[in-house]
């Protein structure tokens, strides 16, 4: 083992276990901000409210998921929270340039920006975090 080598495993471990807590937390913050806009009256509209609900619940599984995966399922676990993630993004997009589901959002709706850069950051965090382990890992 080469010092070069000794040096970085360390380093990329420490790297692993911030960028697990920071996509748990960009997790976590997605789940607040559907389930504060579901209870602010999204909850009643058709499709858009039960999917708040969902996303909700799943963001908060997702984050839990990647604080309790052990190491060698790590890169799945970002790797679906990225997915989740993307989604959401998508779908946040999607709403508010040619609507979805029939109903169409707006820039200036309550937490639509921290809600873009958010998701638009658990996405990198996570992908970010699934080649880490994934090279470290060797999977």
């Amino acid at each position: 083992m080469s010092a070069d080598t000794a040096t970085r495993a360390p380093r990329t471990g420490v790297a692993i276990a911030l960028l697990r807590l920071a996509g748990a937390a960009l997790l976590a913050a997605i789940a607040v901000i559907h389930g504060y806009l579901w209870q602010q009256g999204y909850s009643g509209i058709d499709v858009i409210g039960p999917a708040f609900l969902v996303q909700t619940v799943l963001a908060v599984g997702g984050a839990l998921l990647l604080l309790v995966a052990p190491p060698r399922l790590v890169t799945w676990a970002a790797l679906l929270g990225a997915a989740f993630a993307a989604g959401s993004l998508a779908a946040l997009l999607l709403s508010t340039t040619v609507g979805l589901f029939g109903f169409v959002e707006t820039t200036a709706a309550t937490l639509w920006w921290e809600s873009f850069w958010v998701e638009a950051a658990a996405v990198v965090v996570l992908v970010v975090l699934a080649a880490l382990t994934r090279r470290r890992t060797g999977r």
